[in-house]
């Protein structure tokens, strides 16, 4: 395809490339000339360099750039060259490494891509062979690391999300608020990207590791220590908003009763999996573990893979309609296994009940309850489910 054409499909598109670098004179040429192959609108963000960056970008008079007095790291240098584009009137911006790993050819693998997706609120992550010769076993063990994280943040499986050479949707991030500005932000970007609802997918790119004058400046230690407390920090409001924010949503969306149906009844998990799910929801939600249930329910459910939508829905047991009731028979059922006096009466259960006088009853009598009434809940689930895969399958018969 000839660069016209290349460059009339970037312009239909509202593309633009960004190459953010910081000293990489060896290598920084030969990428611009790459993409320069491909389309003019090219934004390079000099983030602070002290080599012969500078002079190199001279050659090039054709190009945006936004000069950074300081280094203050990738993420920021991104977050300017995507604050530039959108001014200019971009929509998408492909970014590409600016230390030679990544091949411009590759350039168009990102916009056929988005001509042929039916969804253009669309983020592409160049997809990296992680198992080919010459990649660091320390770069594979952090992108399968990173990899992980991702899916217990979003639910989504990929192969790669380390990967620089990405297509980012500026027009459907743009109200979106990012923190960081290191290498971390490219984590946070499309965890909230996912959040939003833009669909995060991987392409197949190649990779080229073993070059003589690459250079990384990622910092084993520094960053990954960064990552490491922004993911614990994703999967704290993973647990405690995002999963109950997008059930909410969908109960909301659907109805209870339609809710009832497709998500619980006529799922494809088993009736024994379904059953599980309900039992383990109905023990956390009457478990003395109170502020934690949401989250303790979602990771069970994770581990265990069983049903997350049914067991958080039936976590819900402890709404505070609910909790005296709750609080009332623990309290009652552990003194009766204890053999101590039960002496309040459902009246005296309220806020001001010092709950640290009963503390040993009130724990007991909670597991126990916890534990019957899961017992309970999942084998009427299970008949319940039984029954009702039998009718739906004499019905279809």
């Amino acid at each position: 395809m000839s660069q016209k054409l290349h460059s009339d499909k970037f312009n239909s598109l509202k593309c633009c490339v960004i190459i953010p670098t910081y000293n990489n004179h060896k290598t920084l040429q030969q990428v611009i000339e790459g993409v320069l192959v491909y389309t003019e609108t090219v934004i390079v963000v000099n983030d602070g360099s002290t080599d012969s960056t500078s002079e190199i970008l001279l050659k090039f008079p054709q190009l945006e750039l936004i000069n950074l007095a300081q280094n203050k790291g990738k993420g920021n240098a991104l977050r300017q060259g995507f604050a530039h584009a959108e001014s200019l009137g971009y929509h998408y911006a492909i970014t590409i490494d600016s230390d030679g790993q990544h091949f411009p050819v590759d350039i168009p693998v990102f916009t056929e891509a988005l001509e042929k997706s039916e969804n253009k609120k669309l983020l592409l992550i160049g997809a990296r062979n992680m198992g080919q010769t010459g990649v660091p076993k320390k770069s594979s063990f952090g992108n399968k690391f990173s990899n992980f994280w991702f899916w217990v943040e979003t639910g989504i499986r990929l192969k790669d999300t380390q990967s620089g050479f990405r297509l980012y949707p500026l027009y459907a991030m743009k109200d979106l608020s990012f923190y960081t500005n290191k290498f971390e932000f490219e984590i946070e970007a499309i965890v909230k990207s996912a959040w939003s609802g833009i669909e995060v997918k991987n392409i197949p790119i190649q990779i080229h590791y073993e070059l003589e004058n690459r250079v990384s400046h990622f910092r084993p230690f520094k960053d990954f220590t960064r990552i490491s407390i922004l993911n614990t920090w994703l999967v704290l409001v993973t647990f405690l908003y995002i999963k109950p924010r997008d059930l909410f949503r969908k109960l909301k969306k659907k109805g209870f009763k339609r809710f009832l149906m497709e998500d619980l009844l006529q799922s494809d998990d088993s009736a024994e999996k379904k059953a599980f799910s309900i039992a383990l929801g109905v023990f956390i939600g009457l478990s003395p573990i109170w502020g934690f249930h949401t989250v303790s329910v979602i990771f069970l459910a994770i581990l265990l893979k069983l049903n997350k939508v049914i067991a958080f829905a039936f976590s819900n047991v402890s709404l505070p309609p609910f909790i005296p009731f709750i609080l009332y028979f623990s309290l009652k059922l552990g003194s009766w296994l204890l053999g101590e006096n039960f002496v309040l009466s459902f009246n005296e259960i309220d806020s001001s009940l010092e709950l640290v006088k009963y503390l040993k009853s009130y724990i007991v009598g909670s597991l126990a309850l916890s534990i019957s009434a899961a017992i309970f809940c999942g084998l009427s689930g299970y008949l319940v489910l039984t029954l009702f895969e039998r009718k739906k399958i004499f019905k279809n018969g």
